[in-house]
């Protein structure tokens, strides 16, 4: 990618910095697209030595490109999102990364694909990541920004995704037990 390019190509993922999510920080702002990218990016790699048979380059890909629609659309929650949402973002996600030279619109198409099909190990577990690392950060924000069905969302969300994983699934257990105390906390309140 020449400089001109790759420089265009980072304008457009900037605005990621700038898309906020759902969800707060521990600090009391919103979360960034671009900050949940790269806390999901850390996990994998943190987590690298329960996946020893993963293309870590690959899983690492995936963190980091996969929210890059939410730059023409900006993020929508999970409980709110629609198949037109979806559609519209993958619309205008396909029609950017067209725009990007061999062999990096190849590449990230290829990419897209083999996470929307969940057939690949590395798909498997950042499907999983993504998911999880939301759970972490809802309880690290504090609870009285949650929506009102985020209880109950924070106690099962998930759970399908990470059963192919010890490692995973030892994980989530982790995550629910957080849930479950943060909620008891806020119920002495």
């Amino acid at each position: 990618m020449d400089a001109r390019e790759l420089l265009n190509a980072l304008h457009v993922a900037e605005r990621l910095k700038d898309a906020t999510r759902h969800c707060y920080t521990s600090g009391g702002r919103r979360e960034s697209v671009a900050e949940h990218s790269w806390r999901l990016a850390l996990m994998a790699f943190w987590l690298k030595d329960a996946f020893p048979e993963a293309d870590m380059e690959k899983l690492l890909s995936m963190c980091l490109i996969h929210d890059l629609g939410e730059a023409f659309t900006g993020d929508i929650p999970t409980f709110v999102k629609t198949d037109a949402d979806r559609k519209t973002e993958d619309t205008l996600l396909g029609a950017w990364v067209s725009t990007l030279p061999a062999p990096y619109a190849e590449e990230m198409r290829a990419l897209y694909a083999e996470m929307n099909e969940r057939q690949t190990l590395e798909a498997r577990v950042f499907k999983a990541l993504d998911g999880l690392e939301a759970l972490v950060q809802h309880n690290e924000s504090d609870i009285k920004t949650w929506a009102e069905n985020e209880y109950d969302l924070n106690l099962r969300y998930c759970d399908d995704r990470v059963g192919f994983s010890p490692a995973l699934t030892a994980l989530r257990e982790a995550i629910r037990a957080d849930t479950i105390q943060k909620i008891k906390e806020a119920d002495k309140c």
